[in-house]
């Protein structure tokens, strides 16, 4: 690329993939309808291997719009390699992280422009609506949505503008790299956030703009929430081993919940007044859950579902935080 080409190209989008054959033409789809002209854009797909036709659709797209469409591989597979490749290959003056399990609304980048143009913040994003497919999908992007869920995500939550402590995604200043290094390749999850403290444990700004919006497809089925909490309570509890202060008390409730529930019953057992505690902690909870369930629902036919989807959740994501305190590093 020559370097008047270089000059003209004001955003560099980098998309990690892998197996997202389900959702990566709507996301591709979202992102020819931005009303940010396609000549000052590159987007950049980083795949880690996939095994159906991601990569194929992918190509399809790059036929119709070589200079603008460019494809790496990832032999190392994770997030975080992904991205440096797409950095490092990168010549934007801004660079956008994407996810390939979303949509963007047409203004999504020219928003993300804006405000790194008229705020002093290094990183800017928007705001998640979660959404799912069928009843159980649809319930689990309720939960998701939820304060009880997710408790204080401002992003996930529909929380306002302004500076916070980590968004989703990201809109980045090139310099960001160079001044607070690149993504963290130990971290298969929680890159963002880690990235996000650092970039402010150094002085820098994060700012969340409430009307930069995307769609975030959840898991559908219960499974595969559990799945997905396990190894994000895992890795919160990697990620605070290998970077000390990255991650937020909010992280860890699940863990103390958990454990409350194994320890106040033994403790009981040497002190019986314990188990009035730990009752008391039961029948709290499950008046939270039922209130929360009734508050999330949009419809009355999923409340049952979030009274059972909420504790599974909490749960499982205290479990995975176990896991990942027995895990050497």
């Amino acid at each position: 690329m020559d370097r008047v080409k270089d000059r003209s190209i004001i955003v560099s989008i980098v998309i990690p993939v892998y197996n997202e054959e389900c959702y990566i033409e709507k996301c591709i789809l979202s992102l020819l309808q931005q009303d940010y002209r396609k000549e000052q854009m590159e987007w950049i797909f980083i795949d880690g291997g996939s095994s159906d036709n991601t990569v194929l659709i992918i190509k399809k797209y790059m036929q119709k719009y070589p200079e603008l469409i460019k494809l790496y591989d990832n032999p190392n597979k994770t997030v975080p390699y992904a991205m440096n490749i797409g950095i490092k290959s990168s010549v934007g003056k801004y660079i956008i992280r994407l996810d390939a399990h979303s949509e963007y609304s047409e203004d999504y980048i020219s928003k993300c422009v804006y405000y790194l143009e008229k705020t002093d913040a290094d990183n800017v994003g928007g705001v998640i609506e979660t959404k799912g497919k069928g009843y159980v999908g649809n319930a689990i992007a309720l939960m998701l949505s939820s304060k009880f869920g997710v408790g204080d995500s401002k992003f996930r939550t529909n929380g306002k503008s302004g500076y916070v402590d980590t968004v989703p995604f990201g809109a980045f200043r090139r310099e960001v790299f160079t001044k607070y290094g690149l993504y963290n390749e130990k971290l298969t999850r929680n890159q963002d956030i880690e990235l996000n403290y650092r970039i402010r444990k150094n002085g820098g700004k994060i700012y969340m703009a409430e009307d930069i919006k995307l769609k975030y497809y959840c898991r559908n089925r219960i499974k595969e929430i559990v799945a997905m909490a396990i190894k994000d309570g895992k890795w919160n509890v990697i990620t605070m081993k290998l970077c000390p202060g990255a991650m937020g008390i909010r992280h860890f409730v699940p863990l103390t919940f958990l454990l409350s529930l194994i320890v106040l019953p033994l403790l009981s057992i040497l002190i019986p007044s314990f188990i009035y505690l730990f009752l008391g902690e039961i029948i709290l909870y499950s008046l939270l859950d039922i209130i929360s369930s009734i508050k999330a629902a949009k419809d009355i036919k999923y409340i049952p579902l979030l009274f059972i989807l909420f504790p599974i959740f909490h749960l499982s994501y205290g479990f995975g935080s176990l896991i990942g305190l027995a895990k050497k590093i």
